[in-house]
């Protein structure tokens, strides 16, 4: 006797229809993933439909970096940003590419699909049909792809403080690394110019080749440097002029006039993560103003001080905007990631004016030591979790302890790192170098 037939709702209901419940699952899954788990959810998911060797997903979020992969370590360890960045560039919205491609040091077979509104990139190496004979394989894949790419949007959009202020190190890191290959190399090429243009030399037809191949090399290193440093940094201006492209549906359909003051031309280069904050803040700050009743017009303007990039967003609304409205904490969080500080002006009868401050650079280490906490081997452990933007719930998992235990020893770390909340005590162990 089946469990469905012994449920009193079956009576009401009926029996169960015969559902694809494996796919119904892993899509369940996906929607549900942790972005830590999200690239090994999908790579689940399209398994029984697509064999490949890795799945790297490249995102703009945290500048690029190829945090979300799965499959083969030699392939996912060796994955460069810059070889993703080239892939991306060479596709448009709304197309895959099946063919061969320079990946993980060497050309692969890969398939690549590009979701529209993020211009998120999928990267499968190796790809194989598991059943040559089914031909839903690459629609469940482009579409179990949207729901992840979806998932990633949203879940960025409420990062925690660590995965942010991590990225922002981990691009500071590759400048320095970058800064140094390119260093490196540049001399020894210039080096072996040097020789190979020597009257020394008598082969000319040898040394005329060499020359032009060490050339181009050469070259190819510069370009590889600035393309790092234009993922890392952008210019207030361009970031700026996409922001005025993500709103321009908005001006053209909604009949409110949205007008931006233009940030300064020689204004100092935004880090990577701060740039896209911006946009997205002030996206989330406009969409909440034109839902309130009465507004027709919101103003928007950026300026830098050289240390930190300023917003000023206004609108001439009734001043209904609450500032502790699901949208505008959610935006405060995201602000506080980035150590910076958000604040409104509510004038009613006048509008709402909300000023942003986003510092450009991290913040200094303050002097400190994770052995001065006296923490206990599990709350450390708790504590090292939470910097992973882990919840109670998945925490209690891992550690195989209760739930109630976790919130335990999350107010015990409260009250010795001295902090009122999670994401103070995020911050202050990042600053501390706990990761």
């Amino acid at each position: 006797m089946s469990a469905a037939t012994d449920h009193p709702l079956t009576e009401v209901f009926g029996h169960t229809p015969d559902l694809p419940w494996p796919f119904l699952q892993a899509v369940a899954a996906l929607a549900d993933a942790p972005l830590t788990d999200i690239a090994e959810r999908l790579r689940e998911a399209i398994s029984p439909y697509l064999a490949t060797s890795a799945l790297v997903i490249f995102t703009e979020e945290c500048t690029g970096r190829p945090r979300k992969k799965a499959g083969e370590e030699e392939i996912i360890s060796r994955v460069s940003i810059a070889e993703l960045d080239a892939l991306r560039s060479a596709l448009s919205d709304e197309e895959s590419f099946f063919g061969e491609a320079e990946l993980a040091g060497r050309p692969r077979p890969v398939l690549a699909l590009i979701h529209t509104s993020s211009r998120a990139l999928l990267v499968l190496t190796d790809p194989r049909s598991v059943d040559p004979k089914r031909e839903v394989g690459m629609d469940v894949v482009s579409y179990l792809w949207r729901i992840a790419a979806q998932r990633i949007h949203e879940k960025v959009a409420d990062a925690p403080p660590s995965f942010l202020l991590e990225s922002r190190a981990a691009s500071a890191e590759r400048v320095r690394v970058t800064a140094e290959l390119t260093d490196l190399h540049s001399t020894t090429l210039e080096t072996l110019l040097a020789a190979l243009r020597s009257s020394s030399l008598d082969d000319a037809a040898a040394r005329s080749t060499v020359t032009d191949l060490t050339a181009k090399a050469l070259i190819g290193i510069r370009t590889l440097s600035d393309r790092t440093t234009d993922l890392i940094e952008q210019p207030v201006a361009t970031t700026f002029e996409r922001l005025r492209e993500d709103l321009r549906p908005l001006t053209r359909f909604s009949g409110i006039k949205v007008e931006f003051v233009e940030p300064p031309l020689n204004g100092r280069a935004l880090p990577g993560e701060v740039a896209h904050a911006a946009r997205a803040i002030v996206r989330g700050l406009v969409l909440a103003m034109v839902e309130q009743p009465d507004v027709s017009r919101v103003r928007i303007h950026w300026d830098c001080d050289g240390e930190n990039l300023l917003i000023n967003v206004r609108d001439d609304g009734g001043g209904a905007l609450a500032a502790d409205s699901p949208n505008i904490s959610r935006l405060d969080r995201r602000v506080q990631a980035l150590t910076g500080h958000l604040q409104i002006d509510v004038m009613p009868g006048w509008g709402a004016d909300v000023f942003v401050t986003l510092p450009l650079d991290l913040p200094a280490r303050p002097a400190g030591d994770v052995a001065e906490w006296n923490l206990a081997a599990r709350e450390l452990e708790v504590l090292q979790h939470l910097v992973s933007g882990e919840r109670n719930r998945t925490i209690a998992s891992l550690l195989g302890i209760s739930e109630n235990t976790v919130k335990f020893h999350v107010r015990n770390l409260f009250k010795k790192l001295d902090v009122g909340s999670r994401t103070e005590a995020i911050a202050l162990a990042h600053s501390n170098g706990l990761r």
